[in-house]
């Protein structure tokens, strides 16, 4: 019997339209605007100024404080401005435009073909080198990786996980990575090994896609420690939370971390930039992007330069469809909406879908009728409409005693509720408010 989380979750239409097609490369834009801030934690700080020539590769802003991240150009070429965008979420933020100039790499990048195996650096050194090449988490959550594998005193790791499971629908970047890069995949996953001082990695995939299950699982036999373990189609499975209890039947508790389980978890995405970091000297400026929709004529995955204007993934994928209602970055269930596509590819942005106006809205229909289906579907067994109602009230004390800040905001809730009811955007707002509320308390 496949594995699985046990409380809730849903089965949405999978949508995997663009899962047979071989990445692609997207051709260097003209110009690209890189965002400062593209993980969590504190925006980098520039070091470049208008009018600097840069290669691509090259550090054009470092990380600021401890749970930061550094960002590299993508492009060679000069600074014509900084300025600010406004980006995915609708805020505003520091940017730097750099007008293309040829494609000019960084002399310390190892751009040949050749599959690295050899790991020679030392825990310290791997970690240095991630903090040093701009590494996130590549799912979505841009959690700087080198924090990650930061275990502090008096917590141990006895158990990597690893996260190939790519649960949202139309998503197929991952599940593309791991037919395409599975040995650079499972290098990489050793080196988080090697770097965490753990024996044994867990690769989870959802048995939708048995050709990298039974791909990574032929490779994975020459690897020491890791295994691949398929488990049953259910979202939110690639929530860190579910996957573990998934995979080892371990429960992170309200409030915690997943190392206070003695586990750590990293995307398959992030395992590759693993590799290309420490094995080939390379920094993160490019991530393969799924580009997809019912009324596009040529959706595919492309590798593609961080900074590139989302328009001209559009325009690879056969232009904008006369039809469209919604143009979301990331997937249906987690993604936002954008009004603009001139929104650069980040390091988070995993997916573009382009959804037909049919498909696009749905319509609030009327009050709660109290079914409770928000609640049955819930992983974390919250009490959505109640958080809603909280939200919507401005009754945050009350909401935050509800563990409104447990929410992973996957969207389940929403997705199940017979009213239409806008469940989700109600407890965003709500969950940002408390940790607003939590942030000035610490600081008093």
């Amino acid at each position: 019997m496949l594995k699985t989380f046990p409380s809730g979750g849903i089965h949405p239409p999978e949508n995997k339209l663009t899962a047979n097609i071989q990445i692609g490369h997207l051709p260097v834009p003209e110009s690209v605007t890189i965002p400062l801030s593209q993980h969590i934690g504190a925006p980098a700080t520039l070091i470049v100024n208008k009018g600097d020539y840069v290669k691509t590769g090259q550090l054009i802003a470092t990380a600021k404080g401890f749970v930061s991240s550094n960002i590299h150009s993508s492009v060679s070429g000069k600074v014509n401005k900084i300025d600010t965008i406004i980006d995915t979420s609708g805020y505003r933020q520091p940017a730097v435009f750099i007008d293309v100039e040829g494609d000019e790499w960084i002399e310390t990048i190892d751009k040949s073909d050749k599959i690295v195996r050899d790991i020679t650096l030392s825990p310290e050194d791997i970690k240095k080198r991630l903090l040093d090449s701009g590494i996130v988490g590549m799912g979505g959550a841009t959690f700087p990786s080198h924090v990650k594998l930061a275990v502090p005193e008096g917590k141990r790791c006895n158990i990597l996980i690893i996260n190939g499971v790519e649960c949202e629908p139309y998503l197929t970047s991952d599940h593309r990575l791991m037919l395409e890069k599975g040995e650079e995949i499972l290098i990489g996953i050793s080196l988080l090994m090697k770097t965490l001082k753990v024996e044994k990695a867990k690769i989870g995939i959802e048995n939708n896609k048995p050709d990298a299950i039974a791909h990574l699982t032929k490779l994975a036999a020459g690897f020491k420690g890791i295994t691949v373990h398929a488990l049953k189609l259910k979202y939110p499975q690639g929530a860190e939370k579910q996957l573990i209890k998934a995979l080892t039947d371990r429960e992170v508790p309200s409030g915690h971390l997943p190392l206070d389980v003695g586990a750590v978890v990293h995307n398959v995405g992030t395992a590759y930039a693993v590799y290309e970091a420490v094995q080939k000297n390379k920094p993160l400026f490019e991530r393969v992007v799924t580009i997809t929709g019912k009324s596009l004529t040529k959706p595919g995955n492309f590798v593609v330069r961080i900074g590139t204007p989302i328009s001209r993934l559009i325009e690879a994928a056969g232009g904008l469809p006369g039809d469209t209602g919604k143009i979301v970055s990331g997937g249906p269930m987690m993604g936002k909406a954008i009004s603009n596509q001139d929104v650069p590819v980040i390091k988070g942005t995993s997916g573009i879908v382009v959804f037909p106006e049919n498909e696009s809205e749905r319509e609030e229909s009327g009050p709660c009728i109290r079914c409770s289906k928000c609640i049955s579907v819930c992983p974390l067994n919250l009490e959505p409409f109640l958080l809603m109602k909280l939200s919507e009230k401005g009754l945050f004390e009350r909401a935050e005693k509800e563990r409104i800040t447990d929410c992973m905001e996957c969207g389940s809730c929403s997705y199940t509720c017979p009213a239409h009811r806008p469940l989700l955007d109600y407890i965003r707002l709500g969950k940002s408010t408390v940790i607003r509320m939590a942030r000035e308390r610490n600081l008093k």
